[in-house]
């Protein structure tokens, strides 16, 4: 693909992360143009897959795996940890991308046939003890890239992104696992997200206090509007709490539920987030902070918002909830996300 037509996605082989989605002539993620860059400046894990556990671990220790063995880990934000430690996932260089065919996305109920599907795979192995975490694992992340047409005849851009994680060493026979992509949606202000307003409630720390609840100042479902300084999100949003404790390790043959849209009035740009997975952080970037590098100008807060497909927060130290994390020798851990985005512009 030249530079005069770039491919709508790219990728690196660090962190295997996300480095452009073009909708149109716009790159809606944010990120840098090298993967020197990556190494450097993203501390706000732009782009990055993110494991071998998202989002926090209460006062970083998983309580009891393995018979009852703890397993301390980094504490990288203040006393809990995040995003799998110090050099997580997404700090770690992947293999691939390899090529692997074409393939179909399950479960895309709108926008008619996917068109191209072409698929690429990158592949990781975490030993045992890395960040603290037990036993040996293997992972892969797939993209798959496609357009189908909307009602109105207008192209739709699509990313599939289907996780498996295996533990394959010999060293215990379980660990934890919740992968996630942390892309973050670029552009200041988005009219008409819309979420569900389940969430869990937490602490000053971002750990789950209680069963999930109603999100307070925000209606299920009803646009509303990202602006430059409000709403403030960075919380776990619920897809279905009825189910919390029935979740499968392996969520790829689950329904793919609608997380967000949300739609960017200046550029008449759409994005939609979907996924197989029981919850999502929302999370409207307060503390972005990255200087002006090279060909890229400084990012500080709020440009950008997550949405982080994902398993519920501290899952693995919650006995209800733990069996959506915990991965055992001959057992699989899977997921699927789906991006799709397109412009009324165009």
């Amino acid at each position: 693909m030249s530079k005069a037509n770039p491919a709508p996605f790219q990728f690196l082989p660090l962190g295997a992360i996300i480095q452009s989605i073009l909708i149109g002539k716009t790159n809606v993620v944010q990120g840098f143009p090298t993967q020197s860059l990556y190494e450097s400046h993203n501390s706000p894990f732009f782009g990055e897959t993110i494991g071998r556990v998202a989002n926090r671990t209460a006062n970083a220790k998983i309580n009891s795996l393995n018979n009852g063995k703890s397993y301390p880990l980094a504490a990288n934000n203040g006393v809990n940890s995040l995003h799998g430690g110090v050099k997580g996932w997404g700090k770690r260089l992947w293999q691939g991308p390899i090529p692997v065919g074409v393939r179909e996305i399950p479960g895309l109920q709108e926008g008619g046939k996917l068109e191209g599907g072409e698929s690429v795979k990158f592949t990781l192995r975490s030993e045992d003890g890395e960040e603290g975490y037990p036993g040996t694992v293997e992972t892969s992340v797939v993209y798959t890239a496609g357009t189908q047409k909307s009602a109105e005849g207008k192209d739709i851009k699509v990313l599939g992104i289907e996780y498996e994680v295996q533990l394959v060493g010999d060293e215990v026979e379980e660990t934890a696992v919740n992968v996630t992509n942390h892309s973050s949606v670029r552009l200041h202000i988005w009219l008409e997200p819309r979420i569900d307003t389940s969430y869990l409630p937490v602490d000053d720390g971002g750990i789950p206090t209680g069963d999930p609840t109603s999100y307070p100042g925000i209606t299920a479902n009803k646009e509303f509007t990202l602006g430059l300084t409000e709403p403030d999100i960075d919380d776990c949003f619920v897809v279905d709490p009825s189910l919390a404790s029935k979740v499968p390790l392996d969520t790829r043959s689950s329904p793919l539920t609608k997380l967000v849209t949300a739609f960017h009035p200046k550029t008449a740009i759409h994005f939609e987030v979907l996924s197989t997975d029981p919850a999502f952080q929302f999370y409207t970037g307060k503390h972005i902070d990255v200087p002006a590098v090279e060909s890229v100008g400084e990012r500080g807060a709020r440009s950008g918002f997550c949405v982080e497909p994902s398993r519920y927060v501290n899952a693995v130290n919650v006995d209800k909830w733990r069996d959506q994390v915990v991965l055992k020798k001959g057992e699989v851990y899977g997921s699927r996300i789906v991006y799709r985005g397109w412009s009324d512009a165009e």
